[in-house]
């Protein structure tokens, strides 16, 4: 399963790590303060609760002789919300009130009391729960026999901490906002120069370097190629890989100049002494007719042939201009197949055009036919006699269309793929036997790169049965007037 494209960005994960490290910090921080404030605020009421409990005892030793005396609530000087017991040895209540504003202590109910009930009378403090008083800070003391529970409400304590945990919420919110928009701008600035850095490698990596001539690569610019960032390194190692590559292309163009021109003047050089053989080798069969001489004349056509498809192909790797005209691509395919039809009488030939549909195209007319009669002898040579090949010619808006079908074994698998290489064959072997009808293997290569210098493109599909090559060719900007076929050349 892929990975969103967020979570794999560096400035969103950036972003989100230094968030969560800050949010971490500020609750460690939040968090300590608010303990380090409840230690002191508890601290703060133990001294109070303790205060008022040893100034109750002292209260309730005036009168030692009324273990139920609470008298002393009623001095002045008492807080709000005291509360204050007399327990007996066992811990259980005698008696119990609570200090109000501007009356009488309050005694406790059964159920207030209960919730006081077993408290030692050891100076210890405890956080007891009273119903419908609150939370209280109680602690019990025992002088010479007097003993007095004495407690204090924990409610200021309990607010003054909610209100410093919002506080800190709202600042620490405020702040994490603040600066998680400085970190990201901050990132945003930082990462430009290696988000250029990629963008230059984007566009390196749109230049087709596997064809055509490649002037100048684009290149980092110099201020992100500084050593001393990490950007920097990479814009620089990006530079050094690229110049690498210029030179590689560079020298790869050069071999394949080279060899070019090597192949062209080969051409051109062998191309002369072939005639003359040929022609030597006709001159001798005709004086005296003998099955070698047969033999001479035609593997020296052969050869011919070889060298005619070899500077062809130099020639439009050099990307020579072709000569143009207006073509109409339906005479050209049934003049083909008429021919192919005279070549092999053992296989059923098929002409399928529409009625007055014209296929102009501007090109080279030779050398259109020569792609049509490729593919038909490719269709020729390697199907069994018997077989039906049908040609036909289409046409849409903007292009045209050649097929070429046949209904025979098919092309392998593993060769199909390079199908349109140079001197690929089924017969992979090097050797040619007496009367071998087998190619040389450039014929596709030929029509593919004939198809290429007019514009357009060539393919395949096979499959046992069915074995279809299509050509594309571009259609004129204008419309040309094209001729009807005359009927004795269609087949």
């Amino acid at each position: 399963m892929s990975r969103r494209p967020w979570a794999r960005s560096l400035r969103t994960r950036l972003l989100v790590l230094i968030t969560v490290t800050l949010v971490g910090v500020c609750a460690a921080l939040a968090l300590t303060t608010v303990l380090a404030q409840r230690a002191y605020l508890m601290g703060t009421l133990d001294d109070r609760v303790n205060a008022a409990a040893e100034r109750s005892v002292g209260g309730a030793a005036l009168h030692p002789g009324l273990p139920a005396d609470l008298a002393f609530l009623r001095e002045g000087g008492h807080t709000e919300g005291l509360l204050a017991a007399r327990p007996d040895a066992a811990g259980h209540l005698v008696s119990a009130a609570v200090v109000t504003r501007d009356a009488a202590p309050r005694t406790l109910s059964s159920a207030q009391r209960a919730a006081l009930t077993g408290i030692r009378a050891d100076g210890s403090v405890h956080t007891r729960t009273v119903p419908g008083l609150g939370t209280y800070r109680v602690t019990a003391l025992d002088a010479s026999g007097i003993r007095v529970l004495t407690g204090l409400p924990m409610d200021d304590v309990r607010a003054t901490l909610g209100r410093l945990v919002e506080i800190e919420a709202i600042v620490g919110a405020t702040g994490l906002a603040l600066a998680g928009g400085v970190c990201a701008v901050v990132i945003r600035r930082q990462l430009r120069p290696l988000d250029r850095v990629a963008a230059t490698a984007v566009e390196v990596s749109r230049v087709p370097l596997g064809h055509g001539h490649v002037t100048a690569l684009p290149r980092v610019p110099a201020r992100d190629t500084d050593p001393g960032s990490e950007a920097g390194q990479v814009g620089a190692a990006l530079n050094r890989m690229i110049d690498h590559v210029e030179v590689s292309l560079a020298e790869r163009r050069r071999g394949e100049d080279r060899m070019r021109r090597f192949v062209a003047d080969a051409s051109h050089e062998l191309r002369t002494p072939l005639t003359s053989i040929a022609g030597y080798a006709e001159l001798m069969n005709r004086v005296a007719p003998d099955l070698a001489w047969r033999r001479v004349l035609a593997e020296s056509a052969r050869m011919t042939d070889l060298v005619e498809d070899l500077l062809l192909l130099a020639r439009l790797d050099e990307g020579r201009p072709l000569q143009t005209a207006e073509v109409d691509l339906a005479a050209v395919v049934a003049e083909a197949v008429w021919d192919a039809r005279a070549a092999g009488a053992d296989h059923v030939w098929r002409l399928e055009l529409g009625p007055d549909t014209p296929a102009p195209v501007t090109g080279d007319v030779a050398r259109l036919h020569q792609v049509v009669a490729h593919l038909l002898a490719n269709a020729r040579t390697h199907t069994p006699p018997g077989t039906t090949v049908t040609a036909t010619v289409e046409s849409t808006a903007g292009r045209h269309l050649i097929r070429v079908r046949d209904d025979g074994p098919g092309i392998p698998p593993d060769l199909l793929p390079t199908v349109f290489e140079r001197f690929t064959r089924a017969d992979t072997s090097r050797s040619r036997a007496p009367g071998s009808q087998g190619g040389s293997g450039l014929g596709l290569a030929i029509a593919a790169g004939i198809t290429a210098a007019h514009g357009g493109g060539i393919s395949v599909t096979s499959a046992p049965g069915r074995t279809e090559f299509t050509v594309e060719l571009p259609a004129p900007a204008r419309p040309l007037c094209a001729e009807p076929l005359t009927p004795q050349r269609a087949p």
